[in-house]
């Protein structure tokens, strides 16, 4: 993989990360910052939430999400959820994704977590080798989704 940094999205990569998010497909820019502003705060407040991002040349070119849920079953540790796995378009295919994946895996495990789950609404078996090969596997679990919308 080509040099990069990953790091938590700070309060200043709102609009790039959302120019980002425009990758994961129906998920159109929003028209005013302001309005998402208040969940952005809302986010970066939360310390069991975690917004990760691969820069390159100073540009965000890869994120994902963390976040951590507190548990009462399983010793109390607490499980992770990865959502919102995305890579420029541009920057496919080079590691960045798999970086980010690799960051999430690292805090989740010191945060004493003992599974992480990540859902695909992908149909590309592309997107599912990806996955399998960061670590994931299809076969322990059975997902499902109810849609409130």
């Amino acid at each position: 993989m080509a040099e990069c940094c990953i790091r938590e999205a700070e309060e200043n990569d709102l609009p790039e990360l959302l120019e980002l998010y425009v990758y994961l497909g129906d998920n159109p820019m929003p028209d005013n910052l302001e309005n998402v502003a208040p969940v952005w705060r809302e986010i970066l407040q939360n310390p069991r939430y975690h917004i990760l991002a691969a820069e390159k040349e100073g540009r965000l070119v890869s994120s994902c999400t963390l976040i951590v849920v507190p548990n009462l079953t399983h010793g109390q540790r607490p499980y992770a959820l990865v959502e919102n796995v995305v890579t420029h378009s541009d920057f496919r295919g080079r590691g960045f994704g798999t970086a980010v994946l690799h960051a999430a895996k690292e805090i989740a495990a010191k945060e004493g977590c003992y599974k992480i789950m990540l859902l695909t609404g992908s149909k590309k078996e592309s997107t599912h080798q990806f996955y399998q090969k960061a670590g994931y596997s299809n076969t322990i679990k059975t997902g499902y989704c109810l849609k409130l919308e």
